[in-house]
């Protein structure tokens, strides 16, 4: 019985018409078609590691990004404004007030103690010349220049059993109308600006502020609880206020100065 011997495959024909018009050879066509292709699957490989890399990069930035909004998109939940004191009438301009305030002078010391032992410790405090610093917002910043904002302090607070954090701001303004817009403009506007935080207060936070209307000043004052839940019963938030507003001393005193009455 014969055996048939099985035939070889034939080897491609390299004899590329194109490649061949040019005068290459079929080894020397095979080599070039070996190539390119090497050569096309390393471009592929550079391209999609690339593409990969920018996505990475991309969902680093965004979060990122996303997290600096919320922090400075953070509001109060509950405001209230009021206007300002009889007893700041001597202070009512700034033309008769006109001293610029200083840290030392708003926040002289490390604690502010209230009623049914509340403490508050200073964690930080600055005083800023451009008020658009200390603020966010279009609207809130645009009324704050045009009511002549020269300074903006604030003072960033936490409470001795760190369950509460405060901030306490003073808006510096050219009188006492001005004042009582701004306090009345944000009954509304705080929806849209608000204070910038010295410490980060949590993301998503639940958030009380209250504005004041103190002469030719506009203090601002912000609480939350460290956890950033809503207040239970136990959360007496209007005695927390009272406590951090212990800053408006310094107010009195320029009082007392330009009367020279207690």
């Amino acid at each position: 019985m014969s055996t048939r011997k099985r035939r070889k495959t034939p080897p491609p024909d390299w004899n590329l018409p194109l490649l061949t018009d040019w005068g290459l050879k079929p080894e020397q066509q095979r080599l070039l078609v070996i190539i390119a292709c090497v050569a096309g699957v390393l471009v592929a490989a550079v391209t999609l590691t690339s593409v990969v890399a920018a996505l990475g990069a991309d969902a680093r930035t965004e979060p990122q990004q996303a997290a600096g909004l919320t922090v400075e998109g953070l509001r109060p939940e509950r405001f209230e404004g009021w206007a300002s004191p009889k007893v700041f009438e001597p202070i009512a301009e700034r033309a008769k007030d006109a001293k610029p305030f200083t840290a030392k002078e708003l926040f002289p010391g490390r604690t502010l103690t209230g009623a049914h032992k509340v403490t508050f410790k200073l964690s930080e405090k600055v005083v800023d010349a451009d008020c658009a610093a200390a603020l966010w917002g279009a609207e809130l910043v645009t009324q704050a220049a045009e009511a002549g904002c020269s300074q903006a302090a604030r003072a960033a607070y936490t409470s001795a059993d760190g369950r509460y954090l405060a901030q306490f701001t003073l808006l510096n303004l050219n009188d006492a109308k001005v004042a009582g817009e701004l306090v009345e403009s944000l009954k509304s506007l705080h929806r849209g600006g608000w204070v910038r935080p010295v410490t980060a207060f949590p993301p998503d936070a639940y958030t009380e502020g209250g504005a004041y209307a103190l002469g030719h000043y506009v203090a601002l004052v912000w609480l939350a609880r460290a956890d950033g839940a809503e207040p239970a019963p136990r959360d007496d938030f209007a005695n927390l206020a009272l406590t951090v507003r212990a800053a408006e001393k310094a107010l009195f005193k320029r009082v007392v100065a330009l009367t020279g009455t207690s």
